[in-house]
């Protein structure tokens, strides 16, 4: 307990110190050249990435593969145009990076060349990525050095998006800049015609603070949460977007490092306009969700279709109904963007109802009952932040769980603690929320009408999550998605031990499951491995693996067995924990988190939740590798 008064204090003391900057910066007594908000708001348009494309393709043993190049490197963008250029780390020198649009089944093999300022590991968050490419956070590369990472893209059509997963500053390397779009898309959702190409577009969701000279505030320093006083899409500060009246798909990413929104659209009139949710984190839902608002945690993916029709010639505005009152929540950070509705549609393909049945194949994990494992998402014991008291420093102990590969278990997951919310991301796996009890909102039907990988824990809630463990043997992390509770240190690791069972027949896939295998760990720079020749050798050394190739089969043959043997979990194995007393239930929250939009159960009200503590440091940067000309 005593260890927690004095995080709040620290706490507290530097909310003061953000606080008075926060107010400053928007024109309460800001210096000379420093600007008010509101000279800005909806002023820019929202920027698109750039299309990923990639270096060249082979077909190995049947399958397309697709090699790609990203670079880490820091570049300087022109944020307002008064004042100096903010500083960014970012892949291919932009933030977000690049958009992978892959098609269904095509593997890919992205080569990151860290031309950076730290030490940087890859996530391709959403992809069952075998263990050794999943992006490990002990897994790193150095400055000067790079590593190929192989994704197989046959799972369920859904949006993913990639980033830093390096341990310890995750959150500064996503704030800074390195994250992007990865969409898997799938032809046969063709038949949907539902919106596409101009009309289907990716919105990430974050939000900074910035100095007086135009850099960022850097998000270090404060081990509780980071709020930022301005509100990014795309990484455009408040953006606005030209649109036709007509329908447009929306696929949100909340790629903030603690920041969740409750998003809704305002009419004119300040009417809150209906949409549709028709996919989350795995994919599409079987059939639309109809709501007006949806809330999104770190991490997550929400993808909306909304028909701006009925407003031509007006403005719609995204707004945020998820304000944080009890830390003196910032002026503008219920405003997200823009949208300005024109008066004619330039193309009306894909602009009919969004139908009735989108996704008949969900691939909904084996029912279970029995809680295989429980796990305290607290305040205090090896760091600030941890699961069960056990930190990711803690190698001998960091192992959770060990699920028996290709079985499904039920895990029953707390929030034990702290003044913080906890978006849970269990990595390889995709999972169904079972029931959430404890809280004031509920289970909502967005969020049960489909599989995801992140679950929102808030102060003093319950969440069931129930999945399939593979289809993949090795370790894998799970951790808070806030990533300041990431980095200190509110990660673990759960082991999918192999199936025996299974035989030699599924031998070769079995060989990818130490994230730290030498074969396949980062190499210094240099220019004979960048040459044409050298980048097609090892693609097609990785591809023929095909390490990924009988995923149908593997799958199948994990379901026979379990079909006689039954799901039984590993709730035998009871790892070494150091929970503690609950330090906070929920200190500086609201009561009640009641949406506005459909529930469950219908609940009325208006909805104040009241996250934590946003703080503020100087800028640093780190030194920078010379690569020369």
């Amino acid at each position: 307990m005593a260890s927690t008064i004095r995080f709040l204090a620290l706490a507290f003391a530097l909310t003061s110190s953000a606080t008075a900057f926060g107010r400053r910066w928007r024109g309460s007594g800001h210096s000379a050249g420093s600007p008010s908000y509101d000279d800005y708001m909806f002023q820019y348009p929202l920027p698109i990435p750039a299309t990923a494309q990639p270096d060249f393709t082979e077909t190995v043993n049947g399958t397309e593969v697709q090699f790609y190049s990203l670079t880490i490197e820091p570049y300087t963008q022109q944020v307002y145009p008064n004042l100096g250029p903010a500083h960014f780390v970012g892949y291919n020198g932009t933030a977000p990076g690049p958009t992978f649009w892959i098609k269904k089944g095509t593997e890919t093999i992205v080569r990151v060349l860290n031309k950076g300022e730290d030490t940087a590991s890859l996530h391709l968050h959403g992809s069952y990525t075998h263990s050794v490419w999943d992006g490990w956070a002990g897994d790193e590369m150095n400055v000067g050095q790079w590593k190929d990472y192989y994704y197989p893209n046959t799972e369920s059509a859904r949006p993913m998006w990639y980033h830093d997963h390096a341990e310890g500053h995750t959150a500064s390397d996503a704030y800074y800049g390195q994250a992007g779009f990865y969409v898997i898309w799938d032809p046969e959702e063709d038949s949907l015609a539902l919106p596409t190409g101009q009309y289907d577009v990716p919105l990430a969701l974050s939000d900074k603070t910035y100095q007086s000279n135009g850099d960022l505030v850097s998000p270090e320093g404060n081990p509780i949460n980071f709020f930022g006083d301005t509100i990014h899409v795309n990484e455009q500060p408040w953006p606005y977007m030209a649109t036709d009246p007509r329908k447009y798909r929306l696929r949100f990413v909340d790629m903030s490092t603690s920041r969740p929104f409750d998003l809704y659209f305002e009419d004119p009139d300040g009417n809150w306009i209906d949409f549709q949710v028709i996919g989350s984190d795995s994919g599409l839902f079987s059939g639309p969700v109809e709501s007006n608002d949806v809330v999104i945690s770190m991490g997550e993916r929400y993808e909306v279709v909304i028909d701006f029709s009925p407003y031509a010639g007006k403005n719609i505005t995204l707004k945020n109904n998820m304000q944080q009152v009890q830390i003196n929540e910032y002026s503008n950070t219920d405003k997200v963007m823009r949208f300005m509705v024109g008066d004619s549609v330039s193309d009306d393909t894909a602009n009919g109802d969004v139908p009735a049945t989108l996704n008949d194949n969900i691939d909904w994990p084996a029912e279970r009952s029995e809680v295989d494992h429980t796990f305290n998402f607290q305040m205090g014991g090896d760091d600030t932040w941890t699961i069960n008291g056990v930190s990711f420093n803690d190698v001998n102990n960091r192992v959770l769980a060990r699920p028996p590969q290709g079985t499904v278990e039920l895990w029953e997951l707390h929030h034990t603690g702290g003044p913080a919310v906890h978006p849970v991301h269990v990595h390889l796996v995709n999972l169904q929320v079972v029931s959430r009890t404890g809280g004031s909102r509920g289970l909502l039907p967005y969020e049960t009408a489909g599989l995801k990988d992140v679950v929102l824990l808030e102060p003093g809630e319950t969440v069931r999550v129930l999945a399939e463990y593979g289809p993949w043997n090795g370790m894998y992390m799970f951790h808070c998605h806030n990533l300041i509770h990431e980095d200190h240190a509110m990660l673990d690791v759960f082991n999918v031990t192999k199936l025996s069972e299974l035989g030699y027949e599924f031998g070769d896939v079995m060989k990818y499951g130490d994230p730290e295998d030498a074969r396949f760990s980062a190499q210094d720079y240099s220019d004979e491995a960048f040459t044409p020749d050298a980048q097609h050798s090892a693609a097609l050394s990785l591809a023929s693996l095909r390490a990924y190739g009988p995923v149908s089969e593997i799958i199948s043959a994990e379901r026979a067995h379990y079909a006689t043997a039954g799901y039984h979990g590993d709730s035998s194995f009871a790892p070494t924990t150091k929970t503690i007393e609950p330090s906070s239930s929920g200190y500086g929250f609201a009561s009640s988190t009641a949406t506005a939009s459909t529930f469950v159960t219908q609940v009325e009200g208006a909805r104040p939740w009241t996250l934590a503590l946003p703080t503020a440091k100087a800028t640093h940067h780190r030194g920078r590798f010379d690569f020369g000309s």
